[in-house]
Formats: structure tokens, C-alpha cells, sequence
């Protein structure tokens, strides 16, 4: 099988005293997606996340009663996470980097990412104290940054101006996924090469 047919697609099942989560990733996916979270909000958010990306996610998460759906949201991050570093796998070929700007009315995104294998998060949202609708808004900068540790991931992202809460969470999302989308893909100039002056990530 050829370096190009590997399949790059991870699934688990996760279950603690707090959340019960089964998820499934396909890297070279059209940005299907099936997510049932509990939380109309966040749910939007990981379908945005699919959708921009490419990625296909199939995500069913149950969380416990804590008003805030802290525990929820962060177990959900860490599966993700975890199964985007799973489906990567040495991560022979592909861009690695990614940068995306994203405008949704009056905000302005800033998203960039490196496939590194080094987990560090600066995520700015501007959503400390916010609620969006019954979705705490600091719970966006809980989830990018959690999610960018578990992956491996050296993830920037910040809300550069704009004002409402809705569409500074989703331009997040989105810029995630679309620099995702261009770190992720394969090369053809290096398939088969992993993207590094070490031999490794």
C-alpha cells in the first residue's frame, strides 16, 4: 500500500464518572459530520470545525449536570485531540503548517497552527465572562487550547477585533479549521517524508 492510501482516520470511546464520549476522525474526509453533544452551541462549533476543515467527525457526548458544561467540553477537546495525533500517526508528507484569517461580519480571526508534536496554546478570544446563549464563552478558549495540547499541536489563535460573541467563537472554529485543512493535507513534493529537519515529530 502506498504511502498516499494509508487511512488516516481514528476512533475511541471515553468514559469517566463525568462524561461518556464515542468519536471517530477521517483525516481525508469531505467534512461530514455527525455531532450530538447535548449543547446546541458547541455542537454548531464542531460542525464548523468538520465542515471547514474537511475532516469527517462523528462525535455522541453525553456530560453530567454541572451548569457550565466545563467537564463535557474539555473531555470532548481531549478526545479530539488525541485522535487527530492517533490518525496522523508519523505524519510522513504532509504541510504540517497552517494560517487562516477569518472574517465573519465585524470580526476578525486570527488562527495558525504547526502539526509540531509540541502541544503549546496562545488562544485570545475575548470571550472571558460572555455567555452565548447558555454556552459559557470561556469555555472556547478551554477547549482550542486543550485541544492543541493532547494533539500535539503549537496552535495561535486570537479574535483581532469585533464585538459580537457568537461570531467571535465561530471564526475561532472556523480559522482552526481551515488551518487544519492546510496542514493536514499531503505534500506531493514530500510525500512519504516526515516534515522535519530532526527525521521526526
Amino acid at each position: 500500500m502506498g504511502e498516499l492510501e494509508i487511512k488516516r482516520i481514528a476512533t475511541e470511546t471515553r468514559e469517566t464518572r463525568e462524561t461518556k464520549i464515542t468519536a471517530t476522525i477521517n483525516l481525508d474526509g469531505t467534512g461530514d459530520y455527525e455531532i450530538k453533544t447535548g449543547d446546541p452551541m458547541f455542537d454548531h462549533l464542531v460542525e464548523q470545525l468538520s465542515r471547514h476543515s474537511l475532516i469527517d467527525i462523528n462525535l455522541i457526548a453525553e456530560g453530567d449536570s454541572i451548569t457550565d458544561e466545563h467537564h463535557l467540553i474539555e473531555d470532548v477537546s481531549i478526545m479530539l485531540g488525541r485522535l487527530l495525533k492517533t490518525a496522523l500517526g508519523e505524519s510522513k508528507g504532509i504541510y504540517r503548517m497552517g494560517f487562516a484569517l477569518i472574517p465573519l461580519d465585524e470580526v476578525l480571526a486570527r488562527v495558525a497552527v504547526d502539526l509540531s508534536g509540541r502541544g503549546y496554546a496562545v488562544v485570545r478570544t475575548e470571550l472571558e465572562g460572555v455567555m452565548i446563549g447558555t454556552f459559557n464563552g470561556e469555555l472556547v478558549e478551554h477547549f482550542l487550547a486543550r485541544f492543541a495540547i493532547e494533539s500535539g499541536m503549537n496552535l495561535n489563535a486570537q479574535v483581532l477585533e469585533g464585538t459580537d460573541p457568537h461570531h467571535k467563537a465561530e471564526a475561532l472554529f472556523k480559522g482552526l479549521a481551515r488551518s487544519l485543512r492546510t496542514a493536514i493535507k499531503i505534500d506531493p513534493a514530500i510525500s512519504g517524508v516526515i516534515p522535519s529537519t530532526k527525521g521526526s515529530l
